[in-house]
């Protein structure tokens, strides 16, 4: 049985180590939390939690560590998530400075990583099965224009050209005419695959065509794939969870699978929690991912992740990844504020 004693002592265990990434023994939790309980009493409420399965015995220490069985009874009963002022001026501070949404999010993942000292990423809106509106193309010089793909529910994405190569005004509009006329009313996702049967049509009427379906091609390519960012990666190499160059592979190989960030809080995955707030934690052997999404619009939606070992300050981490979510949603949403 779980009682109140036990579970202050459960939480004291997991805060400490939290702190020191050090096993945790009953003199240290008696004596630095001044709890009012014999060290044999710790000792043997120690065992308990043992035996249920919410500690770990280390090979190295007679102390006990958190086991991921005890992470997420801590995140689903004993975590008390809080912010202070200077996250709240920081973030702050982007908005007032970032009109743009992209630029704001990806700002927001690099203070992230900086405030947890930990990998932050962010899950850009999926407009895969969106469907392509309308294509507009600037000229900025002879060899270089900015394109403007813009989807049915009003999501936008802009790509520089450098074509290395003189293109004419003729041409640019011309294929802009084209691809406008054939392509609109297509899922982003099939986009690729219908550019290919529009070469020869682009043969007949664009000059340098083969330059442009190039571009057009690279383009939609990077439209349909997963807009995925990272930051602070290299604070991984601090964690001493990570230290064994092995497990340190293992989790650079993770942050590259742009697939799995897509999956990993899906209600399906038996490894997640959902925080009351609403955030999804998952644990991954010794990797922790904590994440909470935004809703730019009724089709759109983000999300903020942060990925540490297990041994990461919930309290914060959850209430940060909230707090920035909650800011994103309230300011962007359905357009709030204009580019």
């Amino acid at each position: 049985m779980l009682t109140k004693r036990r579970l202050e002592i459960f939480k004291c265990i997991v805060d400490e180590f939290i702190q020191t990434a050090e096993p945790v023994g009953s003199k240290t939790i008696m004596e630095k939390y001044n709890l009012p309980y014999s060290s044999a009493t710790i000792r043997n409420d120690m065992m308990y939690l043992e035996d249920i399965g919410y500690l770990e015995k280390t090979h190295t220490s007679s102390g006990r560590v958190p086991s991921t069985k005890g992470y997420r009874f801590y995140v689903e009963h004993l975590m008390q998530t809080h912010i202070d002022e200077r996250v709240e001026y920081a973030v702050a501070n982007i908005f007032d400075r970032k009109s743009n949404i992209d630029e704001a999010i990806k700002e927001s993942c690099e203070i992230l990583s900086q405030m947890t000292n930990l990998a932050s990423g962010v899950l850009g809106p999926d407009a895969s099965n969106q469907l392509l509106e309308h294509i507009k193309l600037f000229p900025l010089d002879s060899k270089k224009a900015v394109c403007v793909f813009i989807t049915d529910c009003g999501h936008t994405e802009n790509r520089t050209f450098d074509f290395h190569t003189e293109v004419s005004l003729e041409d640019i509009q011309s294929c802009c005419e084209i691809l406008n006329d054939r392509l609109r009313g297509t899922r982003i996702i099939d986009l690729v695959e219908k550019m290919q049967s529009l070469k020869p049509i682009l043969a007949q009427s664009v000059k340098r065509h083969e330059v442009l379906f190039n571009a057009f091609l690279k383009a939609f390519i990077k439209f349909a794939s997963d807009n995925v960012y990272f930051a602070g990666t290299n604070n991984m190499l601090y964690q001493p969870e990570f230290s064994d160059i092995e497990k340190l592979r293992s989790l650079m190989k993770m942050l590259n699978d742009s697939s799995l960030w897509r999956q990993i809080d899906s209600p399906s995955n038996e490894l997640m929690i959902k925080t009351s707030s609403g955030s999804s934690l998952v644990w991954m052997d010794d990797v922790a991912v904590v994440t909470s999404r935004f809703r730019l619009n009724d089709a759109e939606e983000g999300k903020l992740m942060v990925v540490g070992p297990s041994r990461m300050d919930y309290d914060r981490i959850v209430g940060l990844l909230e707090y920035i979510s909650d800011s994103i949603e309230r300011l962007y949403r359905n357009g709030a504020k204009d580019d």
